[in-house]
């Protein structure tokens, strides 16, 4: 008998199902930070109907071999397309969290990018999981003196680049958190500032719990990064003009990501922008995707659209919850073995072939 069901994890076979798994574990109020968005959640909405304006342009007979997935990012191999993105507070899905997914990522030949505001400190996950710990999230706002220290501590600690989450000054209008009035535990944030460390939270972080602070801006910015070695990655953009300003800045790659539509309601699908910024920026610079991703469809449409690795937010956190490692582990396998289905498909035997020629808007013939 042929079988084409993948085993799954308490029986989530699917990604779909890995995401309704779940969501039946988690709290109401857990489930709410996870799934939620900014408003009233319209761009959290149009990042999943952006996938739908793009169809696959088939081609058969293609006599190519099983496609290869493996590339690179910033100079780290992978063998799958697909980061994990540093979302923090990630205890409330696992007693591991971040260091499950990043071992998860190990196994899968991937890797992650590990938060600032997460529940374990930065050299914690590199020890544990170093072939996959390799690019460091830190936050621009606050004091400029912390910043540089974790800086320091990510050099230290053997990562491959620093990911500067640029799109929050402020923490996003969450109306299901605000209604629901979840009250995060600090212990869940603090991974990288335990009590013991001599520098307060709320200095580092306040301005994501408190209306307006302070926002920095590029030149500064730019005079920070030259001190060190390390390449860094502007996340959070969403506009050619942007884009510019930041490889001018020093940017080493982009990240185009409008946070999973929970900062900004009312701005545009991210998958719209990552045509933009490609367009504005050419063929060259390495550009990072997330927003709305929810299968492996998505991956391969962003990758044609521009896209030289994809970021996953809720889908690990949907791994995590079900299965910790485990689940995070049967993710990744999932979209490693729908994108190969439709590399094939598509008639491309590897998937640095995937272009704009691949996709085109629905209706246009």
């Amino acid at each position: 008998m042929v079988t084409f069901q993948t085993a799954g994890i308490d029986g989530a076979a699917t990604l779909p199902d890995v995401r309704s798994a779940a969501l039946e574990r988690l709290s109401p109020e857990v489930a709410d930070f996870l799934e939620g968005g900014a408003g009233d959640e319209v761009t959290l909405a149009a990042n999943r109907r952006a996938f739908d304006r793009w169809a696959f342009v088939q081609r058969v007979m293609s006599g190519r071999e099983t496609p290869r997935l493996a590339g690179s990012f910033l100079g780290v191999p992978l063998e799958l397309p697909v980061l994990t993105a540093p979302f923090g507070a990630d205890r409330l899905f696992d007693a591991e969290g971040q260091v499950a997914v990043a071992r998860a990522n190990a196994a899968e030949g991937t890797a992650s990018i590990v938060p600032e505001a997460g529940s374990f400190a930065i050299e914690t996950v590199a020890r544990e999981a170093a072939p996959a710990a390799r690019f460091a999230q830190l936050h621009p706002m606050g004091p400029v003196d912390n910043f540089l220290r974790m800086l320091g501590r990510i050099e230290r600690a053997g990562y491959s680049g620093v990911c500067l989450t640029l799109d929050c000054p402020t923490g996003g209008w969450r109306e299901r958190i605000i209604r629901n009035g979840f009250d995060l535990d600090e212990s869940y944030v603090s991974g990288n500032y335990p009590v013991d460390s001599g520098v307060e939270l709320e200095q580092v972080f306040g301005q994501l719990f408190e209306r307006g602070g302070t926002v920095w801006s590029w030149d500064g910015l730019a005079d920070l990064m030259r001190g060190t070695r390390l390449p860094w990655i502007a996340k959070g953009i969403m506009t050619g003009a942007d884009a510019e300003s930041a490889l001018a800045a020093g940017a080493s790659a982009l990240y185009v990501s409008n946070h999973g539509g929970r900062q900004l309601d009312g701005v545009p699908a991210s998958l719209e922008a990552l045509v933009e910024v490609r367009r504005a920026v050419g063929p060259g610079v390495p550009i990072a995707f997330d927003s709305g991703v929810r299968r492996g469809a998505d991956v391969v449409k962003a990758v044609a659209l521009g896209a030289d690795v994809v970021v996953i937010g809720r889908l690990a956190a949907y791994g995590l919850a079900v299965g910790g490692r485990a689940g995070v582990e049967h993710v990744l396998r999932l979209l490693r073995d729908e994108i190969r289905t439709i590399l094939t498909l598509l008639g491309r035997g590897d998937l640095g072939e995937v272009g704009p020629d691949a996709v085109r808007p629905v209706g246009r013939s």
